[in-house]
């Protein structure tokens, strides 16, 4: 009977050696991604820092920073609108030498010879104002005459004057402007911070996308190894007369299968790694490992809350007051604009001429000017009309579009709120899965080993163990971007119950 015990002695003591390079295999960090390609130096990032670089370093973040920029100063612009204005403008010089046409008192036409000099310098000072829609100025002119021909030099001046230039009965898109501009600046302000929040959504996804794929390609790695282990094994068990010819066939396959599998999963994952890096801006050309973010702190969002922060800080609830009030600007635009429109100039100030400059300043004459244009159609053929049931039509037209973004607000952060209360359950209940799926895989390998479980059975416990792992790390895909996405929608940290600046 001893040399009957022997071949099976062999075989038990070459499963132990290779069950010991399984073990071996199995002390490797869970995620922690070893392979044969692996060259150059490895960097291991967590979700926070990779949020963190995507912030810091991404085109999209540096975008939305410089369009910031850009909408600050374009508002700074509009406040200087309404600061008084202190200009100099003028002509020097005004030269002219040529040959003028000039009409003879008996109806000819002579051409003289001219060469003058006009030259002017005015300075003034003026303001806006934006309650009336004019706006009022000082002045200064001085003006000087040359004929070089006759020797002659004149000079013509304004040693002060103030006046009003006010519209009458018209639009006034300057009580507009000082409405809706603040606004344009708030909702720019609140844009910034979404855009922030966006690209952190945006960092999370790539980050998830070459998670899955390093997850893959470790468990295609476990997988070939392990296969490959056994089909060891198999082929020993098959000299004892232990296993058929279809089942070492069956795991001869599996090790092909598993070998493909690898292959396209570091293919995989080499893209994704490629993307990552090219969204977050990541300099540094040592390869991306990514560590599992397992550690998740469960707390609870009220819904009406999260729906009054989001009505609170979105930049969309800042445009839905702006777009109403553009809306009713038009249609005070196309009623002022249709009927009578006049305007006013009017101005008081001193005048004089002289040969000499000092001239001007010396008892100088009132100087007045009063002028009224005016404007009103007559037949028009129903335009006017028109054109403000136009603008009426779309200002109802806006307020809808207004009332129905507001309801597809309202409910894509209830719909957000409820979807990450459901996967907070969701990640714990994977992970769970997880570990059952992970233990009855080893389970079911030491039973086939020792002859007690079926190849087929096997590969259905080898199918559940890879399936339970993708759905752990898809669980906190979901979650992680649910998370980010609630954050984006109410600019609001329940976390820390601080809104995000």
């Amino acid at each position: 009977m001893k040399p009957f015990f022997s071949p099976f002695l062999i075989v038990d003591k070459l499963i132990k050696f290779l069950l010991e390079r399984t073990r071996l295999a199995r002390l490797l960090p869970l995620f922690c991604i070893t392979t044969h390609i692996t060259v150059a130096q490895t960097q291991r990032l967590t979700l926070e820092d990779v949020v963190s670089i995507a912030q810091a370093q991404s085109v999209a973040a540096k975008q939305a920073v410089t369009t910031q920029r850009t909408n600050y100063w374009k508002y700074r612009s509009f406040l200087a609108d309404y600061k008084p204005q202190l200009s100099l403008d003028g002509t020097l010089p005004g030269f002219t030498r040529s040959f003028v046409e000039v009409i003879q008192p008996d109806g000819t036409i002579a051409y003289q010879p001219v060469s003058l000099n006009n030259s002017a310098l005015n300075l003034s000072l003026s303001q806006n104002i934006a309650m009336t829609g004019g706006s009022i100025f000082i002045q200064k002119e001085i003006k000087r005459f040359d004929n070089f021909l006759e020797n002659q030099t004149l000079y013509n001046g304004v040693p002060f004057s103030i006046g009003l230039i006010q519209p009458l009965f018209r639009f006034n898109p300057m009580r507009w402007e000082r409405r809706i501009e603040p606004l344009k600046y708030q909702e720019s302000n609140q844009q910034l911070i979404e855009s922030r929040e966006e690209v952190s959504l945006n960092a999370t996804m790539f980050y998830f996308d070459l998670l899955v794929a390093q997850v893959n390609l470790q468990i295609a790695e476990k997988n070939l190894m392990n296969n490959d282990t056994l089909y060891k094994i198999a082929r020993k068990k098959l000299e004892l007369g232990r296993i058929s010819q279809n089942d070492l066939l069956q795991l001869e396959l599996s090790v092909l299968t598993a070998r493909k599998d690898l292959a396209s999963a570091e293919q995989t994952a080499e893209v994704a790694s490629l993307k990552l890096k090219t969204y977050i801006g990541y300099r540094n050309d040592s390869r991306v490992e990514l560590a599992l973010p397992n550690q998740i702190i469960p707390f609870t969002v009220d819904i009406r809350r999260a729906i009054d922060e989001a009505f609170a800080n979105r930049a969309a609830s800042i445009g839905f007051r702006r777009r109403l009030l553009e809306a009713e600007r038009e249609v005070d635009k196309a009623r002022k604009e249709n009927g009578l429109n006049a305007s006013m100039q009017a101005s008081f100030g001193l005048s004089n001429r002289g040969a000499r400059i000092g001239d001007v300043y010396v008892r100088p004459q009132d100087s007045e000017i009063l002028e009224v244009r005016f404007s009103v159609p007559i037949m028009t053929w129903g335009r006017a009309q028109a054109r403000t049931e136009t603008a009426k039509a779309n200002q109802q037209l806006t307020q809808q579009s207004v009332e129905q973004d507001k309801l597809t607000l309202e409910q894509q952060v209830f719909t957000q709120v409820t979807l990450l209360q459901m996967l907070q359950k969701q990640v714990k209940l994977t992970a769970e899965a997880d570990q059952i799926a992970q233990n009855r895989y080893q389970i079911a390998q030491n039973r086939f080993i020792l002859g007690d479980l079926s190849v087929t059975d096997l590969g259905i416990a080898t199918q559940e163990k890879d399936r339970a792992r993708r759905d752990a790390v898809v669980a906190l895909r979901d979650y992680w971007q649910a998370y980010y996405t609630l954050r984006l929608l109410t600019l609001y940290n329940f976390e820390t119950n601080q809104k995000i600046q």
